[in-house]
């Protein structure tokens, strides 16, 4: 990497780039897991990105982080509320614990330290924010196993939650844990 990372808050000017972001990777990562869906469903994923991409804009309770190399955005985290599944996988145990998610890099850039830099970023707005947990979730297995060197073993695993042989994985985690 030549140019310098920088971590910063979504920008409105970062939209349309982060929108590419997620047309990019979220087809990316279901081809790396194997996983065929039909194309609608895809879409649907990237649509429902992009409005919490508006949302973030519009200040309704959740936030980006960009990792920009330049110019160029080659990643996103956010933060915010709790997610369906993990509500509906937790029976509401953790609905009032905020969520870490939309951890997207650009494949070409995958595999650098972009993501962990992203993720301690964030962690570190928490920490100021004076936010002391925060859960994240994951059904892909190549996000699960780097999930576990990270976060450590899961809150909850719910068994082929997205079918056969593919489970649904929850971390609760301590932000002082992380900083």
């Amino acid at each position: 990497m030549s140019d310098e990372l920088k971590i910063n808050r979504l920008a409105k000017e970062d939209i349309d780039v982060v929108y590419n972001v997620f047309a990019v990777t979220i087809p990316d990562t279901f081809l790396k897991e194997n996983i065929t869906l039909p194309g609608d469903l895809i879409k649907n994923e990237i649509e429902l990105k992009k409005r919490l991409l508006d949302e973030s804009i519009e200040g309704r309770g959740i936030f980006f982080l960009v990792a920009k190399l330049g110019e160029l955005v080659v990643g996103t985290v956010s933060y915010g509320p709790c997610g369906e599944d993990i509500r509906k996988c937790t029976n509401s145990a953790l609905s009032r614990i905020g969520e870490l998610g939309s951890l997207f890099i650009l494949p070409e850039y995958q595999g650098m330290g972009i993501g962990s830099l992203l993720i301690k970023k964030m962690v570190s707005e928490l920490s100021a924010q004076g936010i002391k947990r925060f859960c994240l979730d994951s059904g892909y297995k190549l996000a699960q196993k780097k999930w576990r060197r990270k976060f450590g073993e899961p809150y909850m695993t719910v068994k082929d939650y997205w079918g056969p042989g593919y489970d649904h994985m929850i971390w609760l985690c301590k932000v002082r844990g992380f900083i």
